[in-house]
């Protein structure tokens, strides 16, 4: 057997070993969608005045178009977070392997201990991207039933701001990985992940809310632009339709500037050509890291 054909036999057999546990899938789908049902049951209220806030005094706009941006913007905070969580999560194939000792095996195995950790990162890539397709299939239902401005091009996007992201989170996950070895610190790093990453992104809570200070500070995280792409795509069809509406320009840049459709670093407008930068820049660092974590355990073997 090829050292290709043993790297996809231990892809399908990392991604089965994950989906075999029901359970998995689902505590993998459970964070997006306990957001999605809260702010369907309580916050939505309080998004829609946030944005209608922006809006001039008695200017009134199409239901649909509020309803759809407040949850749009919802959606992207969701992708964003759980491109990162989910990673985490997914990652557990690779750390049950070595607690169960079950790495073992593939160690006295004719199979390269690279190729063991190649097919743990793309398995983990694979099983992210799964997930996060049925919660934006999930949210985009919602957002058809409610109000869809999104156009083909942001749709597009969309998927690749997604594949950017589950990048990201799929390498951390997988350097973070390579350091546990015990079922205590899976469950204290997928706790502290799960309960910090979505506030000093800025994804639960815009930036612009926090201090000055600490709006610098976050605007350095990398895991911020990821929610600035994902918000620009997926809002960008609803501000054209406010835009449509007769919304004046200065509330629609009131708009982006309060909720993160712009980001700035001490004050400079931060472009989306230089967000991906940053994002991608990240992901080839967090790549060589991995890639030397690996070449490093590949000499110890």
């Amino acid at each position: 057997m090829t050292e290709l054909k043993k790297f996809f036999s231990l892809v399908l057999r990392n991604t089965k070993y994950y989906f075999k546990d029901k359970v998995s899938f689902f505590m993998s789908l459970i964070t997006p969608l306990i957001l999605l049902v809260l702010y369907v049951t309580f916050l939505k209220n309080v998004y829609i005045q946030s944005f209608e806030a922006a809006f001039p005094e008695g200017f009134t706009v199409d239901d649909r178009i509020v309803n759809g941006i407040a949850g749009a913007w919802l959606m992207s905070s969701i992708l964003s977070v759980s491109a990162v969580t989910v990673a985490f999560c997914s990652n557990l194939v690779m750390v049950e392997d070595k607690i169960q000792s079950a790495i073992n095996d593939f160690r006295v195995s004719p199979i390269k201990s690279t190729t063991v950790s190649l097919a743990y990162f793309a398995s983990n890539f694979f099983v992210t991207f799964i997930v996060l397709m049925v919660t934006m299939c999930i949210g985009h239902i919602y957002l058809a039933a409610v109000g869809w401005y999104i156009n083909a091009g942001d749709f597009f996007m969309i998927i690749v701001d997604c594949i950017c992201g589950i990048l990201f989170g799929t390498l951390l996950a997988g350097i973070v990985g390579n350091f546990i070895k015990t079922q205590g610190s899976v469950s204290a790093v997928d706790t502290l992940v799960s309960s910090m990453y979505g506030f000093i992104c800025g994804a639960y809570m815009p930036i612009s809310s926090f201090s000055k200070g600490l709006q610098n500070v976050l605007s350095l995280l990398p895991g911020t632009y990821s929610v600035g792409i994902m918000r620009t795509h997926y809002m960008g069809g609803y501000l054209t339709a406010l835009s449509d509406a007769g919304v004046p320009a200065e509330a629609i840049e009131g708009i982006k500037d309060g909720f993160d459709a712009n980001l700035y670093v001490f004050g400079n407008s931060v472009p989306l050509g230089a967000m991906y930068a940053i994002l991608l820049g990240t992901c080839a660092v967090l790549l060589a890291a991995f890639i030397a974590i690996v070449i490093l355990k590949s000499k110890r073997k």
